[in-house]
């Protein structure tokens, strides 16, 4: 049984790292798409918001059916719909039908997460951390390999050939069904709750609130620099795969984050974690900014740099969060996971007119600033600190 949990794991990762490399598709490609179908920067950063908005806002209800049906049915389902529709992006011949793949595959996001995280949860025996960061961590570092494989496919053969790539996706997905076990092989099925009353215990639990503060505002930087960066990379005149490149670095550097997480979380300490990962922020934007115009280099650095700093915190606080409401995994990790990041892509809906007048640059910079302003209340989380 145990060598069967350990392959389950890792199938759910896989999986995890190839959801994920799909979702990470639109960043790069997406001012291309716009330019040929005419559109300004704000709408289509409106349209990537809608599409945050889908794949990670409703994370928590998935969450709740995940909990409460004896089925896998999501892990397949949200995997063959980000595999088919983002690819298929890249063939809009207009505004509606690029809306109606966004939403399809944004959809497959959000159905397979809160799920897969009930399941490496439900799968560990012990050290949870660990588990919990190679998961997270392969999402992390998938989402970097899909600006670098969309960017590149575009470039080199041509942006119409993206839906070529759903083949691996398709083929994995038939993998599954077959590796990960039914859940009546390792637990009985749960007892029916009701989700208004599930949802008033999580957000009305003081740890759960600060983790989902502290969630938000790493959403906050990950997803401005990701959905704005590329329309200001390609007005001043960088490559496909110039952009793509540099977003795969950074979500790269957060998928390293993820995962060396445990260590430096033995190394400095786990509240020290999340102080780092808040209050570095500010900093290495300034950087990044400041030397953006000067050094592309040494921006570059910076920029990476935040990522992965700002990511080492990921793996602790969704810990943290399911070891404060264990009956409620996948939900818990719908909330952390998705919830958070689809309240950023709700404020980002606007951002993208409001960088178009005053400058992509000077919102990162105030952006930035949000993490550090709120790291006061990291001092009320209970955390039991590893020797």
């Amino acid at each position: 049984m145990a060598k069967g949990l350990n392959k389950s794991v890792t199938w759910l990762s896989l999986a995890h790292f190839t959801t994920d490399t799909y979702s990470g598709f639109l960043n790069p490609i997406m001012p291309f798409i716009a330019a040929n179908l005419g559109i300004s920067m704000g709408i289509a950063a409106l349209v990537m918001s809608i599409s945050q908005l889908i794949a990670q806002l409703i994370q928590p209800i998935f969450g709740f059916f995940a909990d409460n049906i004896f089925k896998r049915a999501f892990i397949f389902w949200g995997l063959l719909f980000a595999a088919v529709f983002f690819p298929l992006t890249a063939c809009s011949k207009n505004l509606p039908m690029l809306v109606f793949f966004v939403v399809l595959g944004s959809l497959g996001v959000s159905i397979f997460h809160p799920q897969s995280i009930g399941f490496v949860i439900r799968f560990t025996k012990e050290d949870f951390t660990k588990n919990m960061g190679i998961f997270l961590s392969l999402g992390s570092i998938g989402y970097s390999f899909g600006p670098a494989i969309s960017s590149a496919v575009m470039e080199y053969i041509k942006l119409e050939a993206m839906p070529v790539t759903s083949i691996i996706g398709i083929i994995l997905a038939l993998f599954m069904f077959v590796c990960v076990p039914k859940i009546s092989d390792i637990d009985k099925k749960p007892e029916k709750k009701d989700i208004l009353q599930v949802f008033k215990t999580i957000l009305t639990n003081k740890q759960i609130l600060i983790l989902i503060l502290i969630s938000i505002m790493k959403a906050i930087i990950s997803s401005s620099c990701a959905i704005l960066l590329p329309f200001f990379w390609k007005d001043s005149g960088y490559s496909p795969v110039y952009i793509g490149m540099a977003l795969f670095w950074f979500m790269l550097a957060g998928g390293f984050g993820s995962l060396l997480s445990p260590k430096f979380e033995k190394l400095i300490g786990t509240r020290n974690i999340i102080y780092l990962s808040m209050l570095s922020m500010p900093v290495l934007m300034f950087i990044f900014v400041y030397m953006t115009p000067i050094h592309h280099t040494i921006a570059l650095i910076a920029f990476v740099l935040m990522a992965f700093i700002l990511m080492l915190a990921t793996p602790i606080t969704m810990v943290l969060a399911q070891k404060e409401l264990p009956q409620y995994k996948s939900i818990i990790g719908g909330f952390l996971n998705g919830f958070c990041w689809g309240i950023v892509g709700g404020v980002l809906s606007g951002l993208g007119f409001v960088a178009q007048k005053f400058g992509v640059l000077q919102i990162l910079l105030i952006a930035s600033i949000l993490p550090a302003l709120s790291v006061y209340f990291v001092k009320d989380l209970k955390i039991e600190e590893k020797q």
